[in-house]
């Protein structure tokens, strides 16, 4: 007996550790209710019942408050429909588990409005006065005392992260879950000692699948992803929130607090940020209590994976400015670990049917703002949309002359060496922007938002958007080696150290502005998303994908570029397996490489000059109108992109480019025709016309010329905007091709001039510009009806368009112009 006995205790412990612990937690009743179930133990501790695929929690107490985060581990594959792999879902939630007869609701509670008092009953009126959401009712299962055992089976096989609605709003078609075909993923359901993840395989079925749909899912009609769930225990109270400066380059958390004295604003803005803290806060230079580490997915491959710890890694060295030794490091995410296990700040490589953006994003406490966990998503086509630019500007696989003494060498073997020789350094350029992308990324996750002004002085922080710098050497070729800046920038030392540096409590508020007041003393500057990012934003140092202080200057030598690469363009441009019709994609991103520097001369047109000052700045001229000579010199700029010697392409050019080779498909990527098959010159030349006349002609723009021109007469005038484009684009004829793009671009002209005209949220001065500058069109091309047959049809064309909208006919007859291809993101990065 005695050694029956001893047996039987083995066997006991051997499956209590197979299940997870040294002993299931809950009562009788729990533990009857959970035999041969797995038990692990953790923070919400869970049973997995493998056999019906069911899993349940473990709620201590009849109340709970945590901290709640949905994402999907596996996502859908289309840049258009989002929901990538590894995207965050909305904001993290702090939910309470609350208890209600036989069911136990998890509520998300309004943290938006609150009260910062040490009153319960003053925090206790405001909870009550907004409403809060319940998620979901938890079915009790079994109870012993306060302990509730928690069926949450069917909270993890639901449409969570709105799948389903996000299809249907961008009329991808009409899903619901099909709970037959989804499954509890039990290896990545796990219970950790600080928080518990859950995750399922969810299909959702529908019918009248969208087109992107139908590009990426096996069966468009049956789609299925994974969902995860994120339990994470509150942190404690050691965090300190740091205020939020409009200038200090960090993104605002803001909540409404009711507890604010009279004549206080209730708002509350504290910035985004992780806890590190100094092991000495006494040093100058201390080494963190626990460093920030950063782990990148470990099935980006070579030699991608390298330039993203390269990066990513730069961010050591602003630390290192802010006071910290080694604080933070980049490895690889051990084979064991879940990327989305709030544990890990991961950086994900995130494969796409098509490029898109990058992100990164983070999981944050909303009561506070302190930063959980960093996690980056990088599309993996970015690499090769800078490869096709690199190619497309350098035309790497130009036969080039080989060493001395080697006349023996073949046509294919010059080839051959030029593209080992010139290639490198295209995919060279490629790797120098995954590092930045990287750093730029990560910098998201550490609380920094985008300085889009940086470029303005010598590329200072990764936080822009940068647009490879190539050069023309004095011998020709297009230099690719300083395309992108390298490390970390002056402005992001700076921004860490507003985030991240340690200061005396007492004297932070203080110490804080003295570092905005240095920054602005040093010439730093901030203009970030909301100033940047429309083609009718007028701040004249904030653009995306620019270079330079000057922005004319710098449009002038990009079209000199430009100039130069389409010469040299043809199948040097590609390698010898591709097919000559890749040059259709090919020739896009080097005949629009100048379409981003438009929109950066477009916004001194109707320009302003500011900051985001507050009123202790005591700044004379908060905001100031762009001198008009400058606004002159841009429109000047702006004209020049329309000229046909600009747009039309060489016609030996056009004989080199065939129509797309079997097996090989036109894509959204492709220059736009209207010539079907073949390459239309005469389109993409509309499309180059139609990026500039946006800008130019964009509504609110032509407002504030107008307004800035009734408040100053020395400064542009709408006037003088019609008429300068009526003597650039109406007034020349051209023969041949250029003839045929110059039509085309006045065709472009007028049809915005009527747009502008019929709208009726347009500034009524700005519509009466527009009907004013079509009646000169029709007086000139009325004037003009003796010229050749092509020219006239066109004028007569016009006209009737012209006499229709006069009349106030509806203009179904206007024709549509073409899709100009992907732009932004020059390949994906956010």
């Amino acid at each position: 007996m005695p050694s029956l006995k001893r047996i039987f205790l083995l066997v006991a412990m051997a499956l209590l550790t197979a299940c997870g612990g040294d002993e299931p937690k809950g009562g009788e009743r729990i533990r009857q209710f959970t035999q041969g179930m797995s038990w692990q133990d953790g923070f919400l501790p869970l049973y997995l019942d493998e056999r019906k695929g069911r899993v349940y929690l473990l709620l201590r107490s009849s109340e709970l408050e945590l901290l709640y985060q949905e994402s999907l581990p596996r996502g859908i594959g289309s840049n258009d429909i989002g929901m990538d792999r590894g995207e965050l879902g909305e904001r993290t939630a702090l939910v309470r588990f609350e208890a209600a007869g036989e069911r136990v609701l998890l509520k998300k509670l309004n943290l938006r409005y609150r009260a910062d008092s040490q009153s319960e009953a003053e925090r206790l009126a405001v909870e009550q006065a907004f409403a809060s959401s319940v998620l979901w009712g938890f079915p009790v299962v079994a109870r012993d005392g306060q302990q509730r055992l928690l069926d949450a089976t069917d909270f993890l096989l639901r449409d969570s992260h709105g799948v389903a609605r996000r299809l249907k709003a961008m009329d991808e078609g009409s899903y619901q879950v099909e709970s037959s075909r989804s499954a509890l993923y039990s290896p990545r359901t796990r219970a950790f000692p600080r928080n518990t993840e859950l995750e399922a395989l969810v299909t959702l079925i529908g019918e009248n699948p969208g087109k992107e749909v139908r590009s990426v899912v096996p069966d468009p009609l049956a789609i299925s992803v994974h969902m995860h769930h994120s339990f994470i225990e509150l942190p404690d109270s050691g965090y300190q929130p740091r205020r939020f400066h409009p200038r200090s380059g960090f993104w605002s958390h803001e909540y409404a607090d009711y507890a604010a004295p009279l004549g206080a604003s209730l708002a509350r803005r504290v910035i985004p940020r992780h806890r590190l803290l100094k092991a000495n806060p006494k040093a100058e230079v201390s080494a963190p209590v626990e460093p920030l580490i950063y782990y990148l997915d470990p099935g980006i491959p070579e030699p991608v994976k390298g330039a993203l710890l390269e990066g990513a890694s730069w961010w050591n060295e602003a630390f290192e400015a802010a006071g910290f030794e080694n604080a933070f490091r980049v490895e690889v995410l051990p084979e064991d670990a879940d990327p989305m296990d709030v544990r890990y700040n991961v950086i994900q490589w995130v494969h796409r049917s098509t490029r898109g953006w990058s992100y990164g994003a983070s999981v944050v406490d909303p009561r506070t703002g302190e930063i959980l966990k960093g996690h980056v998503t990088l599309g993996s086509l970015r690499v090769r949309q800078d490869l096709l630019i690199a190619r497309g500007m350098t035309a790497p696989f130009l036969e080039t002359e080989l060493p001395q003494g080697d006349a023996s060498a073949t046509s294919s073997e010059k080839a051959a060496s030029g593209e080992s020789k010139v290639d490198d350094a295209a995919i060279a350029m490629a790797l120098a922007r995954i590092r930045q992308l990287s750093a730029h990324e990560v910098g998201h996750t550490l609380g920094l938002a985008h300085n889009f002004a940086a470029s303005a002085r010598e590329r200072e922080s990764v936080m822009d958007y940068p647009y490879p710098q190539l050069m023309l050497s004095e011998s020709g070729p297009v230099e690719v080696a300083s395309a992108y800046a390298s490390g970390i920038g002056a402005w992001d030392k700076r921004a860490i150290r507003y985030g991240y540096a340690q200061f005396d409590e007492a004297g932070e508020d203080e110490a804080l502005l003295a570092h905005i007041d240095t920054n602005d003393a040093l010439g730093f500057e901030f203009i970030s998303d909301p100033d940047s990012r429309s083609i009718d934003d007028f701040h004249p140092r904030s653009h995306l994908w620019d270079n330079g202080a000057e922005p004319v200057a710098e449009l002038q030598r990009l079209l000199d570029l430009r100039a130069y690469a389409l010469k040299r363009f043809g199948a040097g441009v590609l390698t010898n397996e591709a097919p000559l019709s890749d040059l259709q994609e090919a020739i896009v991103p080097v005949y629009l490489y100048h379409r981003y520097q438009v929109e950066a001369v477009g916004k001194l047109v109707g320009g302003s000059d500011y900051s985001y000052v507050l009123n202790r700045d005591s700044v004379a001229e908060p905001v100031s109108p762009i001198n008009g000579d400058q606004q002159r010199m841009a429109l000047e700029a702006l004209l020049s992109t329309l000229e046909p010697g600009v747009l039309v392409l060489p016609k030996a050019l056009l004989s080199q480019i065939p129509p797309k080779a079997y097996g090989y498909q036109r894509s959204r990527e492709s220059a736009p025709a209207r010539t079907g098959a073949s390459f239309d010159p005469v389109s993409l030349a509309e499309a180059a016309a139609e990026q500039t006349l946006a800008v130019l002609l964009q509504p609110e723009r032509l407002a504030r010329i107008a307004l800035q021109g009734a408040l100053d007469e020395t400064q542009l005038s709408l006037a003088e905007v019609f008429s300068a484009l009526k003597d650039s684009v109406l007034l020349p004829e051209y023969s041949s091709l250029a003839g045929a793009v110059d039509r085309r671009v006045g065709s472009s002209l007028l049809r915005r001039y009527r747009e502008l005209m019929g709208d009726s949220s347009t500034a009524p001065e700005v519509r009466a510009g527009a009907r004013a500058a079509l009646l000169e069109a029709q007086r000139l091309f009325r004037a003009r009806h003796r010229s050749n047959d092509t020219y006239r049809r066109f004028y007569d064309f016009e006209l009737w368009l012209i006499d229709r909208a006069m009349e106030g006919v509806e203009n179904h007859s206007e024709t549509p112009p073409l899709p100009i291809p992907p732009g932004s993101p020059v390949g994906s990065a956010l």
